[in-house]
């Protein structure tokens, strides 16, 4: 029996087991992780979502001790402080927004050494598509700056726990993970753009650039970050009250961060437009929330750490094209430059944009 096979009649025990053998299944659009889904379709008329993360398809998580050296030679998730896709990193994330109030698919059966489970089907209104759809904008991303106010008025904890035993570590997003982050630009970029070649000079120049930048942003991780915090990953759910009206996924990958960095990702949304006057609403709003917030210091995070989450995703499409073989990811990537464009436009990113205007030429940044 071959590896998908094998797969496949994993998973069909697993449902067996939870009783849901009879549930017709229907696979769901894929996206740029390991990860499959299948929405089940009951007998009364309901629906669930299997969750198959098959285990040891990445490479290992960080484990909460580990040092520099011991996270570069477990790889690029340990780096990143990425979960790997684990199952139990969805769990124990889901029941802590679940316990605070948020609409976290619930856990209906788990499997998670198997890499599989079962979740309540928040449905396919996903705010990228209601307002593809004509929806109007606004109400939906005044909810989604009231979620995230909701979870960066909560303390995170060092440990995320859900029943059944299940606790997985909620770890900053330091300056290991924030370095991984940014050097894939310089990494993957000339890989698509064979017109760029950094020299030694020129990546020392990227490197006294950025350390103070991610110095900053790790000493202000303070909050819980979803980290995947944009429209194609939050459901619009109108009879729910509150921040719950935002339905959440793909948050496995959660960390403690700084408070910019999820608006970054709700705002310089690499699938769809944010224009500038959704941008300055969003933030306003975001502002009109939390009182306590200088807004200044906020507005220059929020733009520096941008630059970087920024720089990470063209890094990211980079490689899903010339080394995945992902080629749709490069429509996405003039979008990005706009947004870059935004940050560099602070004054207090002025060497960066340097940098740029120096070492990538107008007709790379396409």
């Amino acid at each position: 029996m071959d590896l998908s096979s094998q797969r496949e009649a994993q998973k069909a025990e697993f449902l067996r087991q939870a009783g849901l053998a009879g549930a017709q299944r229907v696979a769901l659009a894929g996206d740029a992780s390991t990860r499959s889904y299948e929405r089940l379709h009951l007998a009364d008329g309901t629906s669930l979502i299997l969750m198959d993360q098959p285990p040891n398809a990445e490479t290992a998580p960080c484990p909460p001790d580990a040092t520099s050296d011991e996270r570069r030679a477990a790889g690029y998730n340990a780096m990143a402080r990425l979960a790997a896709g684990r199952v139990d990193a969805f769990v124990a994330t889901a029941a802590w927004l679940r316990g605070h109030g948020l609409s976290a698919p619930e856990i209906i059966v788990h499997d998670a050494p198997q890499g599989l489970a079962v979740l309540e089907d928040l449905g396919d209104d996903l705010f990228a598509r209601l307002i593809e759809a004509g929806q109007e904008e606004a109400p939906l991303y005044d909810d989604a700056i009231a979620t995230l106010v909701s979870l960066h008025s909560a303390a995170p904890p060092a440990v995320l726990e859900a029943p059944g035993g299940i606790a997985w570590p909620l770890l900053d997003y330091d300056e290991v993970a924030l370095k991984t982050a940014g050097d894939l630009f310089p990494e993957w970029l000339p890989k698509l753009k064979p017109q760029l070649a950094f020299d030694a000079g020129t990546l020392d120049e990227w490197e006294a650039i950025w350390a103070p930048i991610r110095a900053h942003g790790a000493a202000g991780a303070s909050v819980f970050c979803h980290r995947d915090y944009h429209a194609e990953n939050l459901v619009w759910l109108p009879a729910r009250l509150g921040p719950a009206r935002v339905g959440l996924l793909d948050f496995q990958d959660a960390v403690r961060a700084h408070p910019a960095w999820d608006m970054s990702m709700l705002l310089h949304d690499a699938r769809r437009d944010v224009s500038p006057e959704r941008e300055a609403a969003a933030l306003a709003r975001y502002f009109e929330l939390r009182t306590q917030v200088d807004r200044d210091a906020f507005l220059a995070d929020y733009h520096a750490l941008g630059a970087l989450n920024i720089v990470r995703i063209l890094g990211i499409f980079a490689r899903l094209v010339t080394r995945d073989g992902k080629p749709r990811y490069a429509a996405f990537m003039p979008r990005l430059w706009t947004y870059l464009d935004r940050c560099l436009a602070d004054p207090s990113l002025a060497a960066l944009k340097g940098w740029m205007d120096a070492h990538v030429p107008v007709e790379a940044r396409r």
